[in-house]
């Protein structure tokens, strides 16, 4: 087996934007086959995000964004499209890393008027990568990625206001349909929250309740599921990414909460960031 401490980053925003950025250049990933490459690379450009201000929110905002570029590729020490890895000991089929996501904050929705405003969150823990299968040449890589993570507020006095569990399937595809350099992602998976994670998102205390928007308690458990695909490329000079992301909520423990204005939604990103500097040393490496 194979097993890594790293940090990773997940899917679904700022200094909380920091942690959305780094969400879209996860799911923004790119890899080839092994061969001599910089020990180091950094670049930067635009990017923007385009995403609902929460699941389930009636109200959606775009994020143009800087999107920073980094591949560190040390023998104990490696950053890349999957985050930031120090490896512990090597094993063939599981790695060990850290999963970091956000959300952004929520001012002046509709949905919520007269309620407090959503703080943006950040949200971290373990993750377990379960290597389930290699083509040839690793042309196709199909994995099972289970992660847990505590979320956080982001605020003068942050406080812990539940976790979340992202079980998913992940598939990468080099060359899809023959397009040499192009590289396929597809990840699907349902969610589970905590009672206290949705409480933060969908509850509506007695206080804030209208004709229009009564009284709900949230509770915990199945909370949907999503599906993204993703589309890379590295240039010589240049890497360019985009991805969608289709949310669904039918089913989930919360779907009658008066917030939750529709049950299904789309998000998108795009980024295209230039190779502003690189190592002369080169290394053996496949990303």
């Amino acid at each position: 087996m194979h097993r890594r401490h790293a940090v990773r980053c997940g899917r679904s925003a700022p200094a909380v934007l920091g942690c959305l950025l780094a969400g879209l250049a996860c799911a923004l990933a790119q890899a080839t086959r092994a061969d001599q490459k910089p020990l180091w690379e950094f670049g930067i450009g635009p990017g923007v995000l385009v995403l609902d201000d929460y699941r389930g929110a009636s109200t959606s905002h775009a994020y143009p964004l800087p999107v920073p570029y980094f591949v560190y590729r040390g023998k104990f020490l490696q950053a890349d499209r999957d985050g930031l890895k120090g490896k512990v000991f090597d094993e063939r089929f599981a790695e060990l890393h850290i999963s970091v996501s956000a959300t952004p904050p929520v001012r002046a929705s509709a949905a919520r008027s007269g309620m407090p405003d959503l703080r943006p969150t950040v949200e971290i823990g373990p993750a377990l990568d379960l290597r389930l299968w290699r083509s040839a040449g690793e042309r196709i890589k199909l994995d099972l990625i289970a992660s847990g993570r505590s979320a956080i507020t982001v605020e003068g006095s942050p406080h812990a206001i539940g976790w979340l569990f992202d079980p998913h399937v992940n598939i990468d595809i080099d060359a899809p349909a023959g397009a040499a350099g192009w590289k396929l992602g597809v990840l699907a998976g349902p969610l589970l929250q905590s009672g206290r994670y949705n409480d933060y998102f969908y509850t509506v205390e007695p206080r804030y309740a209208t004709q229009d928007r009564p009284a709900y308690q949230a509770r915990g458990g199945y909370a949907g599921s999503q599906l993204l695909l993703s589309l890379t490329k590295r240039f010589p000079r240049y890497w360019t990414g985009a991805y969608v992301r289709y949310d669904t909520l039918s089913g989930a423990v919360f779907e009658a909460s008066p917030l939750v204005k529709r049950n299904s939604y789309w998000s998108a990103g795009f980024a295209f960031t230039w190779i502003v500097g690189r190592s002369s040393r080169l290394v053996e490496a496949s990303d």
